[in-house]
């Protein structure tokens, strides 16, 4: 099983691709930037794994860009969420809150619905296929029984007042195909989810990666956190788990949080996707 570059018929590439893969200039204030011991000892508290760290530039939809930190390849946040983060598991571990596999301590508020925006503007802006693959992704989340948060889509450039909004990032990472995204914080999820490099993809695997960058920034975790076997490898992230009951404790190849996706992917929750969300919200 192998890993192939884009412009090649692409086997499996990983949602984070777009941080390892960069290749456009960096501010020269990132490049300055080290992990330091008190971050590693954040993440390590989370169960999260600590060789899973960087920093990097993030790119928001008007093109600008900031230093952040890159957790398992493609969950992005600054340094003060992940304290905030760290201080959430430490309050749960007392027992204020419900963790449960394949998620953070972090979630956006129960019965929240979500303005969420897909990006029609300038180099970053989603294309008619991406536009589609948002609508069916969102389309999904709505139609789940139970689940308490739902989205209101819109399309356009106005993004600074929502929750959230989905842009094409392929400008600024040339090589891979993925997407990223980070954590709720403050009840909020998180605003930027970006995707790059599914141009030569079908709707239902552009599908698959926004609803899985959706997934992270409303609290999901890779399902194969354990493994990441979905990638070919066989390394543990680390993680705050607790097994939702009702979902598998092994490996699950069709969840929509799998790490790395194929190019036959058909951009659909799976049983135990619902499952875990349910449990979550």
């Amino acid at each position: 099983m192998g890993f192939l570059s884009l412009g090649i018929s692409i086997v499996f590439a990983s949602c984070s691709e777009d941080a390892s893969d960069t290749t456009t200039e960096a501010p020269q204030p990132t490049a300055n930037l080290e992990v330091s011991q008190t971050i590693i000892d954040q993440v390590e508290d989370l169960g999260m794994n600590s060789n899973y760290v960087r920093w990097d530039d993030f790119y928001f939809p008007d093109g600008t860009s900031a230093p952040r930190l890159f957790l398992e390849e493609d969950v992005v946040v600054t340094p003060e969420q992940l304290a905030e983060m760290t201080a959430s598991i430490q309050q749960t571990k007392e027992g204020k809150g419900d963790s449960k596999q394949y998620r953070t301590s972090a979630l956006v508020s129960q019965g929240r619905t979500i303005s969420i925006i897909g990006y029609t503007g300038g180099n970053q802006a989603l294309s008619q296929k991406e536009r589609t693959a948002l609508q069916w992704a969102v389309d999904n989340y709505n139609a789940l029984n139970g689940v308490s948060i739902s989205f209101n889509l819109t399309f356009g450039t106005n993004y600074q007042n929502k929750d959230m909004v989905v842009y094409n990032n392929t400008i600024n990472n040339p090589s891979g195909a993925g997407g990223s995204a980070g954590f709720p914080s403050n009840g909020l999820p998180h605003k930027f989810v970006q995707i790059y490099g599914l141009t030569n993809y079908d709707t239902n695997v552009v599908e698959h990666v926004i609803t899985h960058e959706i997934g992270h920034a409303v609290g999901f975790r890779h399902t194969d956190w354990f493994s990441r076997q979905s990638c070919g490898q066989n390394v543990n992230e680390g993680g705050d788990t607790n097994h939702v009951p009702g979902t598998p404790t092994g490996y699950d190849s069709t969840s929509i949080m799998l790490a790395c996706f194929s190019a036959s992917e058909d951009g659909e929750f799976n049983s135990n996707d619902i499952t875990a969300l349910n449990n979550m919200y």
